[in-house]
C-alpha cells in the first residue's frame, strides 16, 4: 500500500466478505481481521488481487517469539490483477500510467508515482526488441555500422554482425552454404566439359561436338557467376575507392577470363589466327568456374567463423537468470531480472543463479563463484558479504540487497568485455593482400601499357592485338595459386593440428602463435587440475591408518552436496575403499559435516566446526595444520565424539605437463605469468613450483584483461591460455587466445585455438605448427608470384618482337595450373611435420 486511498480499498475489499471485520493500518501494512467464521487465505488473496496488486502476507510466531514469513499463497495467473490499457494508451509503449486513471488518459515519462493518488505507476508493456547491427573486421571506417549485413564499401569485406542479441541461426552463413553447394554443382560439369577432351577415348568427344561442349560450358558457367556475383561488387567496390585488394584481382581474372571466353564464343572471327586451334580458340569458362568456387569456399569458411563472433556472448547471457524473487511489503513477487532496481530486497534459493550484483542481507550459504574467480570450491558467504550475479547458490536460502543492477553487474561487464576485445582488433592483413596492394595496380598498368604499344606498334589489326594481348596479361595475372597459397596451407595445417589434439579457428591465429613473446596463463584447470583432491590424510591417533580415516570422512561426505565431497569421493573409488551408511547426518553451514559412521560420531570440518562441538585444537596441530595452508592447501579436521583423530589435506593438483611445458617455453624465450583469482599464498606456491616468471594472485576478469593491454601497449604479442568463464575476456583480447578443450564453452569460444585434451602442453605444438605453417605459404607465395612474374611479360609480347611468339591463352592455363599444382603439393607436405 502506498497511500491512504489505497489503505481504505483494502479495508473495504476485506469487509466486502461475508463474516469478516477487518480494521487496516497503513503506517504498519497490517490487516487486524475479526471472523465470525473460518475464511481461506486464497479468498481474501483473490478478493484483494481484483481491486489492485495487493499481496497478502502471513507471518507465524514461534512460541519462542520468533518470527517466520510464510510463502505467499499461491494463486492462479487468471486471478492475478492485470491492469487494464486504455486504448488511446496501445501505442504508448515503454511509458507510463495511473491504474486509477486519476488524470484520465494521462500518461508520464517515467515511474515517479501518481501526482493524485501516490500509487505506483504502471508501464505500458512493449515486445522486447534487440537490434543487431553489422561492422567491417577491417574497420575501414573506424567506428561505422550498418543496418543490413552486405560487404564493406571501402574494402568489399563481409560485415560482421555486432550484437549480444541471441539469434536462432546466422543467416549470412545458411545462405553462403548455399551458394556454395549449387556453385560446385555447376562447376564440375564445366570442369569434365573442358578438360575431357584431353583424354583419349572419352566418350564425351564423341557425343558432343566442340562447338557444342564450348555452349554447355557457358551455359553451366553463368549459374556460378550468378551465385558468385558479389566478389563482382567486391572488387568494383575496390576499384571505386582504390582500396585494392586480393577481390581486386579475383574480380579483375574473373572478369578478364569471362569475357575473353563470350567473346571467344560468339565472336571468334575477331581473334587473330594465331590465338586459334585445332577445335578454335581455347575457352575458359572452367577457369572463372573453378575460381569463383574456390573464392566462395573461402568465404564461407570466413563466414563460419565469424557467425561465432558472438556465441561466447549468447553462452554468457545464458548464465544470466531470466527473473528473480523480489520481496515486497506485501509478500514476494516474481520479476524480470531488468526490472531489478537498487535497493530491492531478493530472495535467492538453493541451487538458484543470483540475479544481480549485491550484498546479503540475511542467512548465509555457499555460493559457487568458479564462473567468475574460476576457483573450484564453493565460497561461504555470510550477512554483509558481496555475492556476484551468474553464480550459483548453495544449499540455503538467504535474503540480498541489489546494488548494481543492468549493464553495471560484473557478468554485464563481462559480456561488454568479450564484446569489446573481439570486435577491438582488426584481423591480420595476410601476406598476399599486402603485396596485391602494389601487384593490382602494376598489373592494370602493365595491361594498358601492352595495349598501347600493340595499338601502336604491332601488327594489323592492332586494335584486335592489343584487346587480345592486353586480356592475356589480365588472365595471366589471375591469382588462382595466389588465392590457394593461404587457404591451403592452413587447410592442412589446420588438419594437422586437430590430429594432434589441436583446434585452430583461423590464419590469423597461425601467424600470431609463431611470434608471441608472453604467455599469460590461468592457474585453476589449465596448470592445475581445476578440482580439489585428497593430497594426504594424517593420522593421529594409533587406533586408525590413513585408510581407516578415508572411509569414515568418505562415508560421511556421501550426504554432502559440498564440492569437497567429490574429492573424498574420488579419493575412496581410487582406492576401493567400501563405504558405510551414515546415520543422523547433519551439515553445519560453514563449519563442516557430522555424523555416525559404524556407530560412531563423527565429525569432519574446520576450526569453527572443532569449537562449536567442544574440541581445542593444539598448539603445535594448529602450526602443523597453518603450514599446509600457506601453501594454498585446505585442511579439514577430523574427530570422533570430541577428540580429533586426524586431519585431510586438499589441494588443486598440478598437471604433469605444465612444468615440462613451462621449460620448453622458456627455451623459447617466452616469458610466462600466471593470472589467477586464487589466494597469494596458492599462487605462490604453485608459481614456485612451476618456475614461473611471475604471478598475480586475486584477480578478477577486468584485471587479467587490464594485464593483457599494458602488455600489448609495451609492444608485446601476448598468448593467453584458460579454461573458464572469467578468462573469457583475456582470451578475446589477447593476440592469441588458447583455451582448454575440458573447459567452458565461453572460454573456447573466445579463443583461437583450443587444446582438446585440455593439456597445456598443445601451446608447445601450436608454436611449432605456426612456425612450420608460416614457412610453408611463403613457400607457396612464392610459386604464386615466379609464375606471374614470368608469365605476365611473355603474356604482354615480349617475346614477339625476336621470336614473333605471341603467348597463347592456352598455354597460359596450362602455366596457371601448373602453378596450383607446385602450390597444392607443397601445401601437403605439412602432414609429414612432427610435432
Amino acid at each position: 500500500m502506498s497511500c491512504n486511498g489505497c489503505r481504505t480499498k483494502v479495508e473495504q475489499t476485506l469487509n466486502e466478505i461475508a463474516n469478516i471485520n477487518a480494521t487496516v493500518s497503513l503506517e504498519k501494512e497490517l490487516a487486524d481481521i475479526e471472523m465470525k467464521e473460518p475464511v481461506e487465505t486464497s479468498i481474501l488473496q483473490k478478493a484483494l488481487l481484483k481491486k489492485g496488486q495487493y499481496i497478502l502476507q502471513e507471518i507465524m510466531t514461534h512460541p519462542d517469539g520468533t518470527e517466520e514469513i510464510l510463502p505467499p499463497v499461491e494463486i492462479s495467473e487468471e486471478d492475478h490483477y492485470h491492469p487494464k490499457i486504455p486504448k488511446n494508451m496501445q501505442n504508448k509503449a515503454g511509458k507510463y500510467f495511473c491504474p486509477m486513471l486519476c488524470e484520465g488518459d494521462k500518461i508520464y515519462d517515467s515511474n515517479v508515482g501518481c501526482p493524485v493518488c501516490g500509487m505506483n505507476l504502471e508501464q505500458i508493456p512493449a515486445p522486447k526488441i534487440e537490434k543487431t547491427v553489422y561492422y567491417c573486421p577491417m574497420l575501414c571506417e573506424g567506428d561505422k555500422t550498418y543496418d543490413h549485413p552486405g560487404s564493406c564499401p571501402v574494402c568489399g569485406m563481409n560485415l560482421v554482425a555486432k550484437s549480444i542479441a541471441i539469434e536462432p541461426e546466422d543467416t549470412t552463413y545458411k545462405e553462403m552454404v548455399k551458394k556454395l553447394k549449387l556453385s560446385i554443382a555447376f562447376t564440375i560439369p564445366v570442369f569434365i566439359l573442358s578438360m575431357g577432351g584431353m583424354i583419349s577415348n572419352n566418350p564425351l568427344n564423341e557425343i558432343l561436338s566442340h562447338q557444342a561442349n564450348n555452349y554447355l560450358q557457358f551455359l553451366f558457367t553463368i549459374p556460378v557467376v550468378y551465385f558468385c556475383w558479389i566478389f563482382f561488387q567486391r572488387a568494383w567496390t575496390s576499384f571505386k575507392t582504390w582500396n585494392l585488394n586480393m577481390f581486386s584481382l579475383i574480380g579483375l581474372g574473373a572478369a578478364a577470363g569471362l569475357i575473353f571466353s563470350v567473346f571467344a564464343l560468339f565472336f571468334p572471327g575477331i581473334f587473330p589466327e594465331d590465338f586459334k586451334g585445332e577445335h578454335g580458340i581455347h575457352l575458359y569458362f572452367e577457369s572463372v568456374a573453378v575460381i569463383l568456387t574456390l573464392v566462395l569456399v573461402g568465404q564461407v569458411m570466413e563466414a563460419k567463423a565469424h557467425s561465432k563472433t558472438n556465441t561466447a556472448i549468447k553462452e554468457l547471457l545464458k548464465l544470466s537468470p531470466t527473473e528473480a524473487t523480489l520481496i515486497t511489503e506485501n509478500g514476494e513477487d516474481k520479476i524480470a531480472i531488468e526490472n531489478i532496481v537498487k535497493g530491492n530486497k531478493l530472495r535467492v534459493k538453493p541451487g538458484e543463479k543470483i540475479p544481480v550484483d549485491g550484498v546479503i542481507a540475511e542467512g548465509e550459504s555457499y555460493i559457487d563463484e568458479s564462473m567468475i574467480t574460476g576457483e573450484p570450491i564453493p565460497v561461504h558467504k555470510k550477512s554483509s558479504d558481496k555475492v556476484i550475479s551468474g553464480t550459483i547458490n548453495g544449499n540455503s536460502t538467504f535474503i540480498m540487497i541489489a546494488e548494481k543492477v543492468g549493464s553495471e553487474t560484473l557478468l554485464s561487464q563481462i559480456i561488454e568485455m568479450v564484446n569489446n576485445a573481439s570486435r577491438s582488433r582488426a584481423p591480420i592483413q595476410k601476406l598476399a593482400d599486402k603485396v596485391a596492394k602494389y601487384f593490382v595496380p602494376t598489373v592494370i598498368a602493365i595491361a594498358i601499357l601492352t595495349f598501347i604499344l600493340w595499338k601502336l606498334l604491332g601488327p594489323q589489326p592492332t586494335l584486335v592485338y592489343a584487346f587480345v594481348n592486353a586480356l592475356a596479361v589480365l588472365i595471366i595475372a589471375c591469382p588462382c595459386a595466389l588465392g590457394l597459397a593461404t587457404p591451403m596451407s592452413v587447410m592442412v595445417g589446420i588438419g594437422k593440428g586437430a590430429q594432434n589434439g589441436v583446434l585452430i579457428k583461423n590464419a590469423e591465429a597461425l601467424e600470431t602463435a609463431n611470434k608471441i613473446n608472453v604467455l599469460i596463463t590461468d592457474k585453476t584447470g589449465t596448470l592445475t587440475e581445476g578440482k580439489p583432491s585428497v593430497e594426504k590424510i594424517i593420522s593421529l591417533s594409533n587406533e586408525y591408518t590413513p585408510d581407516d580415516l578415508l572411509a569414515l570422512s568418505a562415508s560421511l561426505n556421501q550426504n554432502s552436496e559440498h564440492a569437497l565431497s567429490k574429492a573424498f569421493i574420488s579419493k575412496a573409488k581410487e582406492k576401493n575403499t567400501s563405504l558405510s551408511p551414515v546415520k543422523m547426518f547433519v551439515n553445519q553451514t560453514g563449519k563442516g559435516i557430522q555424523g555416525i559412521v559404524d556407530k560412531k560420531r563423527i565429525s569432519l570440518g574446520n576450526s569453527a566446526l572443532m569449537q562449536t562441538i567442544g574440541i581445542t585444537i593444539s598448539d603445535k596441530l594448529l602450526e602443523q595444520a597453518s603450514k599446509e595452508q600457506l601453501l594454498g592447501k585446505t585442511v579439514s579436521y577430523l574427530a570422533e565424539n570430541k577428540i580429533i583423530i586426524g586431519y585431510v589435506v586438499l589441494f588443486d593438483k598440478i598437471k604433469e605437463s605444465s612444468k615440462e611445458t613451462i621449460r620448453l617455453l622458456h627455451e623459447k624465450g617466452i616469458e610466462v605469468v600466471m593470472i589467477t583469482g586464487d589466494n597469494p599464498n596458492t599462487a605462490k606456491a604453485v608459481a614456485d613450483e612451476l618456475g614461473i616468471d611471475d604471478f598475480i594472485a586475486e584477480a578478477l576478469p577486468q584485471d587479467k584483461l587490464e594485464a593483457i593491454k599494458k602488455l600489448q601497449e609495451q609492444g608485446k604479442i601476448v598468448a593467453m591460455a584458460g579454461d573458464g568463464i572469467n578468462d573469457a575476456p583475456a582470451l578475446a583480447q589477447a593476440n592469441i587466445g588458447i583455451s582448454m578443450g575440458t573447459g567452458t564453452d565461453v572460454a573456447i569460444e573466445s579463443s583461437e585455438v583450443t587444446l582438446l585434451q585440455g593439456d597445456i602442453s598443445g601451446i608447445h605444438k601450436v608454436i611449432k605448427l605456426s612456425h612450420k605453417v608460416m614457412q610453408n605459404i611463403k613457400q607457396n607465395l612464392f610459386f604464386a608470384f615466379i609464375y606471374n612474374t614470368i608469365g605476365i611479360p611473355i603474356a604482354a609480347g615480349i617475346l614477339y618482337p625476336v621470336f614473333g611468339i605471341v603467348l597463347s591463352p592456352m598455354i597460359a592455363a596450362l602455366a596457371m595450373s601448373f602453378s596450383s599444382v607446385s602450390v597444392i603439393l607443397n601445401s601437403l607436405r605439412l602432414k609429414n611435420i612432427r610435432l
